[in-house]
Parts: C-alpha cells; structure tokens; sequence
C-alpha cells in the first residue's frame, strides 16, 4: 500500500476535497477552507512518511479487516477526526497487512488506538469504543503533552 490520496467531503460546506496521505500543514476545503479531517492508511512502507510528516498527533488505529469491533469503531474514529480537525490526523493500519509495525507496537488484540506526538506513543488502549468516549480519551491524551509540544500546529493547506 503506498501513501494514497483521499477525497472527503467538507463537513462545512459539503464540497469533496483530495486530502493526501503524506503533506505539509493541516488540510482544509479547497471552497471554504474550513479544516479536514485527515483520515490516511498506512503500513510497513510508509507508515514512517505518513506519520512524521503529519506536524500534529496522529491517532493511530491498528486494525485486522476480519475484525468486528475494528469495523464498528471505525465511524467513531472518522467522527472523532471530523470533530478534531486540524488537530490530529487518523491513520489507519492494517495489522496483517503490516506484521512490522505489529511488532514493533507490540499489538495482542484489535484494535488497539494509539495516540502518536512526533513518534512517541503518548496513550494506548485496545478495544472499541463509542465516539465521544474516544474523544476525550484522545482529548485527555492531548492535554497531557508538555506545553511545549502542546503548542499550536503547523499552518498551511494541504488540499
């Protein structure tokens, strides 16, 4: 899997927007330039490029396409992403498609969230959950990064 391009659909104005994978700054709507939520897949290959070059945390979501609640959380996720904008990025990893970084997060059971700042894991925890419950295990998770790295993110559109 290579680092694909995404179109989603302004949760402003509706208009659909190419959103990539890997890019500077945080994505916003082409028409109205309201921020996009940043939903992205990776693996192996690319998950380093995916996720260094994100300029904001990034929500990780290891996942098996043969599990249930990885599809049942996965809308909660995008809500979370949508509700987030310009503050995280998702990315979606497929575990059986990536037996590397299942080592190397040490992944038992799917799925497991991890919230990532700059590649260190900042909160983890494994199994699904409804949308709010999971904005604020990530809201608690953001507000635990040292001021510093708290700071405002990169500025820039993407789209």
């Amino acid at each position: 899997m290579s680092a694909a391009t995404r179109v989603v659909r302004c949760p402003n104005c509706q208009k659909k927007n190419r959103v990539p994978a890997v890019a500077q700054g945080r994505p916003e709507c082409g028409n109205c330039h309201h921020l996009l939520p940043w939903i992205a897949d990776a693996d192996d290959a690319s998950y380093a490029q995916v996720v260094a070059k994100a300029g904001i945390p990034v929500l990780v979501d290891m996942w098996a396409t043969w599990c249930g609640p990885c599809r049942m959380v996965s809308p909660a996720l995008e809500q979370v992403a949508t509700d987030l904008a310009g503050r995280i990025k998702l990315v979606k990893v497929d575990v059986d498609a990536s037996p590397a970084l299942s080592r190397r997060f040490d992944i038992k059971a799917v799925p497991t969230l991890l919230v990532t700042d700059r590649g260190e894991v900042i909160a983890r925890q494994s199994g699904a959950a409804p949308a709010p419950v999971l904005r604020r295990w990530v809201d608690q998770a953001l507000a635990s990064r040292r001021p510093a790295e708290a700071g405002a993110p990169d500025s820039g559109d993407v789209s």
